[in-house]
């Protein structure tokens, strides 16, 4: 993947039209605190291609949340969730842009070691465990996982005293 076809992808003057979705993103934590992430593909029809950032995507009608998650999470990595909390949604008002309101809800999920081990990669460049501050200040990560990492990194600091 060049820079110059991530560039050409993040232009507003793309090509390929971009449809806002109801979406669900894993912060899948490894049992040693790093968070495993994606290096998306450079497509220009998906939001932020070429950066790293969450596992997870679209919510398909008549599914909740928490299905999407272990599908898409199936899909992506072959992994099988067995926990997963809310951790935090986000909401985007896309109507002024002619599209609608849309979430993105996080989940926590634990990965073991072993399930690491076992991760096959079906969707994206590659994928990494990367330590918090290391993923914040030295890689190209989505604005909004971005966002939902450092929060869940400052966790400690924003609950109640």
């Amino acid at each position: 993947m060049t820079d110059d076809l991530i560039e050409a992808a993040l232009l507003p003057a793309a090509p390929a039209p971009l449809r806002g979705a109801d979406a669900v993103a894993a912060l899948l934590v490894h049992e040693d605190g790093r968070y495993i992430v994606q290096l998306r593909d450079a497509l220009p029809t998906i939001f932020y291609p070429g950066h790293w950032g969450c596992f997870g995507g679209a919510v398909d009608a008549r599914e909740t949340p928490l299905a999407a998650l272990a599908r898409e999470l199936a899909e992506e990595l072959e992994f099988a969730v067995a926990s997963a909390t809310e951790f935090t949604r986000f909401e985007f008002d896309l109507s002024r842009l002619g599209q609608s309101k849309v979430y993105r809800i996080y989940f926590e999920v634990p990965v073991s070691a072993a399930d690491y081990d076992r991760f096959v990669l079906h969707e994206g460049v590659a994928f990494d465990a990367v330590a918090g501050h290391e993923l914040l200040m030295r890689r190209r990560v989505t604005p909004y996982d971005a966002f939902a990492i450092w929060l869940h990194m400052s966790r400690r600091r924003l609950a109640p005293a």
